[in-house]
């Protein structure tokens, strides 16, 4: 008798795990499906009354018409056009391994049919990105998250790597304490942007290079700095996240250009024709290496019109690139 109450959640996942817009199954179909996996005997009364029951229930359940007739989950939590999207971010993203990758495209992959999930394994293939070799910053993650909902500041080591290829731990192994605010994903890398007392200001640290991460009892500071703190705003102006001194600089662009400075810092950054073929923007940057390589790489389509000393300071980097 238990088992016969199991009938019903056993056709759920039959319709969940086989059925989808182009792959619908008809009453005999289901039936046989029944049989065959759980080898529970089934009859099409009984199938038209358990589908009625879980549509009651909420399950959305549509039919198709014709000779086709059939059948199929027509709606779900995520739709496959979704899904590809997550797996796309997923696969991209450097800081998850590529056993970890797999293992979360597994499970995406269990959120559609069969025949769609196919789709999503394929695109496994598809890329060949750098991936990070360990699993650490999952726990990294989980004790930030920590920090962040207990109100609690953090210590740390932080690192960098050698020419060695190997991880060690920057200021002799100092603990770094600092109050944890925000995570953010940024060229495809994870950031921890927190308040450091010691230096009173707002900082990022790289998520997988930090080490023997934990949760100190003293409560976070800064919250007045983060009252009104626009994160996005700080990426854009924060070339690969590392700092340097924040300006307001105006860039003088060819036209064909002006896409390239809206990407980089978003639809409110301000522009204004300069000449028939030029443009001029005042943006925000940290003044930094990685922020003079970005201007280096458009080439001489933008310039720096001013402040005088940042359009010296870039010549300063390009004299010394060239040697």
């Amino acid at each position: 008798m238990a088992e016969e109450k199991l009938k019903i959640l056993y056709l759920m996942q039959v319709l969940l795990e086989e059925t989808d817009p182009e792959h619908p199954l008809n009453a005999t179909q289901l039936c046989e499906k029944m049989q065959s996996r759980y080898d529970f005997s089934y009859n099409r009364k009984t199938i038209y009354a358990d589908i009625g029951r879980l549509q009651a229930y909420g399950m959305q359940i549509g039919q198709t018409k014709g000779s086709s007739f059939g059948y199929y989950v027509e709606k779900r939590d995520f739709d496959l056009a979704e899904l590809k999207l997550l797996v796309d971010a997923v696969q991209s993203s450097k800081f998850i391994t590529k056993e970890k990758s797999e293992d979360l495209i597994r499970k995406l992959a269990g959120l559609t049919s069969n025949a769609y999930a196919k789709q999503l394994q394929r695109q496994v293939f598809i890329y060949n990105r750098i991936k990070a070799d360990n699993d650490a910053i999952y726990a990294n993650v989980d004790a930030l998250h920590e920090a962040i909902q207990k109100n609690r500041q953090i210590g740390f080591k932080y690192c960098e790597w050698t020419v060695k290829k190997e991880l060690v731990q920057k200021k002799n192994g100092a603990e770094y304490i600092v109050s944890p605010w925000a995570l953010t994903w940024d060229d495809e890398n994870y950031y921890l942007v927190g308040y450091e007392e010691a230096s009173e200001k707002i900082k990022h640290y790289r998520v997988d290079k930090m080490q023997e991460i934990r949760v100190t009892e003293e409560m976070r500071l800064g919250k007045d700095r983060f009252k009104d703190f626009d994160l996005a705003a700080f990426a854009r102006k924060t070339f690969g996240m590392y700092g340097g001194e924040d300006r307001k600089i105006t860039l003088e662009g060819e036209n064909h250009l002006a896409g390239v400075v809206i990407d980089r810092f978003g639809t409110d950054v301000m522009m204004r024709p300069y000449d028939r073929e030029h443009f001029h923007a005042s943006v925000t940057v940290t003044i930094s290496p990685q922020f003079f390589g970005w201007l280096a790489g458009i080439g001489k389509g933008i310039k720096i019109c001013r402040p005088e000393d940042v359009r010296e300071a870039y010549r300063e980097y390009l004299r010394g690139i060239i040697g």
